[in-house]
């Protein structure tokens, strides 16, 4: 037997094992004692404390007036970037605004941007994203005659449902929006936009699938809450109450036309 047939015997039982890389090009000698501790370093001087920043409740408030008067959607996207009202934009990778045509008959609002979202800039994407726009099908619409936006503009770390701070820093940005849109229909997807937007505690097991109102600036808009496409991928059985919410909005906007 030669010296590399062992070495490759023992390569193949680690495979074998589920070994699938290196993590050092030294073997570690578990029997050496622990190197020697250096003592700690003294404690650097204290630093004066920097100035406080503004409150963010009170960036809200002085951006408020501005957003009442966005005339556009355009103008409210150009005040959106460059708020800095909420932390959330100092972790996430791009505003992710809405998308969708002024005067859109349907308007859909979620919770918040996820990763994909936060990557590509656009809300809905990814298998959720997917999943909405064949429930959008369904009802005889495409993706493209639909605005859809979100409660807060940039993804929480982790996936975090948002603070109720940052929830409200992006309030008035949401209100203008939904205003300047002016849908027939607002379908919110899940329970967190629509605890956000209807002011309600009530879960979504209990708000969908029952029509509610939103005062808007040019009058109160029809709200048909329901089930986040998310959640319907989780839980597929709840498609079919989903289906009966999608059939309301439907006849909603038929009668609306007619």
């Amino acid at each position: 037997m030669t010296e590399r047939e062992p070495l490759l015997a023992a390569l193949e039982w680690q495979l074998a094992a589920g070994v699938d890389e290196v993590v050092g090009f030294e073997p570690a000698d578990r029997f050496a004692p622990p190197p020697e501790r250096k003592a700690p370093a003294a404690p650097p001087p204290a630093r004066r404390a920097a100035p406080v920043a503004a409150h963010p409740v009170a960036a809200v408030e002085a951006s408020s007036g501005d957003v009442a008067r966005t005339a556009d959607l355009d103008a409210l996207r150009g005040l959106l970037l460059a708020f800095d009202g909420c932390a959330l934009k100092k972790t996430a990778t791009n505003t992710v605004f809405g998308e969708g045509p002024a005067g859109a008959r349907l308007m859909i609002v979620g919770e918040a941007p996820g990763a994909d979202e936060d990557r590509q800039g656009r809300p809905f994407v990814g298998p959720s994203g997917r999943l909405l726009e064949r429930m959008l099908a369904a009802i005889g619409f495409r993706r493209e005659e639909v605005y859809i936006a979100n409660t807060v503009y940039w993804r929480p770390p982790g996936n975090r449902t948002p603070s109720a701070e940052e929830v409200e820093a992006c309030r008035p940005f949401v209100d203008r929006q939904i205003a300047l849109v002016a849908p027939e229909v607002l379908m919110l997807a899940g329970g967190a936009a629509a605890k956000t937007l209807l002011g309600t505690t009530e879960g979504i097991m209990r708000l969908r699938g029952r029509w509610q109102r939103l005062a808007a600036a040019d009058g109160p808009v029809d709200v048909m809450p329901t089930f986040h496409p998310a959640f319907l991928l989780r839980s597929p059985a709840r498609k079919r109450e989903a289906w009966r919410d999608l059939l309301a909005v439907k006849a909603r906007l038929e009668t609306a036309r007619s």
